[in-house]
């Protein structure tokens, strides 16, 4: 019998909720899906980052105007407590990563990147004051709603294997069309290294990577671009691939939010890339798209897309026994549902959710 997996969901509300899901418990034939708590941090918790080797730790962003990191600590309970606060060095902060004793972020509308030193111990935020850099940016995009400026998106570690034994960090440019590269000199601080370019007005917002091959996903066009990595040089994605089987003529309102690419295992041998789409005018809700790299990593086909029931579906993740499920949230309706992989992962089946009344907001998850 599986063991129950608890669940922080990030949101545009002033809290985090705990969740329960449980894919076979004793009192019922299907899988349950529980609301266990929340915790109060701030507005806006939308994304929530995990401390790699304390899981008690989470991190998370207020994203607003005068941007905060809030690091809570939980224990059994299903209610955290905010034990640190530290501004994030910028506005609007909508992506972390935490390594051993760093905290990346990602200031969507200051166009900056900050770091601040991070400990498991107290004061566990080491200095008040973030380091910043200032995310080049040359002139306003095609979209001159969302692309007058740099907008960082995301902070992610290239994982794919190149000959330097650094960590290169990935910061896709929503506002530049860039997924800018990065690494650490000498002095211990990130600088830029150089760049992927996007097609233009795309807006590039999440990557993943297969292999040597890195996916960007375009959230102002709603494709996904193909890029070999590491790149010699600028030049375009090798392709760009619609994220809809039937996308409607441009302009539309249509946009995409989450990449995903989870590693094979014995029970998904094939890889597929998941990506949510949102705003779609269909009743049924938005969809999710499912790639298939069964002919190769650098030939992507979107074999799939599951109508989800969810409205402006922004965050997904993966978890449980080799990433058997996957847990998917509506910001503006729908709540969260839990699918279940089928078909070798071409596929998903809906088998648990609560209301939008429950949780109400959702923007990111965090399986613990």
């Amino acid at each position: 019998m599986s063991s129950p997996h608890r669940i922080y969901v990030g949101s545009f509300t002033d809290a985090i909720y705990t969740l329960e899901f449980h894919p076979s418990p004793p009192d019922s034939d299907s899988p349950t899906l529980k609301f266990l708590g929340k915790t109060h941090v701030g507005p806006n918790p939308s994304w929530i980052a995990r401390h790699p080797s304390d899981i008690s730790l989470v991190f998370t962003g207020l994203e607003q105007e005068n941007g905060e990191i809030a690091v809570i600590k939980y224990g059994q309970e299903a209610e955290g407590v905010v034990i640190a606060r530290a501004k994030s060095g910028g506005s609007g902060p909508c992506s972390l990563l935490a390594t051993e004793d760093e905290l990346l972020i990602g200031n969507y509308s200051s166009g900056t990147i900050a770091t601040l030193p991070i400990s498991t111990e107290p004061p566990f935020v080491l200095s008040p004051k973030p380091w910043t850099l200032s995310m080049p940016f040359e002139r306003p995009g095609p979209n001159k709603a969302r692309q007058a400026c740099s907008h960082p998106h995301q902070v992610i570690f290239s994982n794919i294997d190149t000959t330097s034994p650094e960590r290169e960090l990935l910061v896709p440019d929503l506002g530049a069309d860039k997924v800018w590269r990065l690494k650490k000199g000498g002095d211990g601080r990130w600088t830029i290294c150089g760049y992927l370019q996007c097609e233009s007005g795309g807006g590039p917002r999440h990557v993943v990577t297969c292999g040597k091959t890195l996916y960007t996903l375009l959230e102002l066009t709603s494709k996904v671009s193909v890029h070999s990595f590491p790149p010699t040089d600028t030049s375009p994605p090798l392709k760009w691939l619609s994220t809809l089987q039937a996308p409607p003529p441009a302009p539309h309102s249509m946009t995409t939010a989450e990449i995903l690419l989870p590693a094979p295992n014995a029970t998904f041998s094939v890889p597929y890339i998941y990506v949510s789409n949102r705003d779609d005018p269909n009743p049924e809700g938005d969809t999710i798209g499912i790639f298939s790299l069964a002919n190769g990593e650098t030939e992507p086909e979107l074999v799939t897309e599951v109508r989800t029931g969810l409205k402006h579906l922004r965050g997904m993740s993966f978890g449980g026994e080799d990433n058997k499920w996957l847990i998917a949230g509506g910001v503006e309706g729908g709540g969260v549902k839990i699918f279940e992989r089928v078909r070798g992962g071409k596929d998903l089946r809906a088998v648990a959710n609560l209301g939008r009344d429950v949780v109400p907001r959702p923007t990111s998850f965090l399986w613990v």
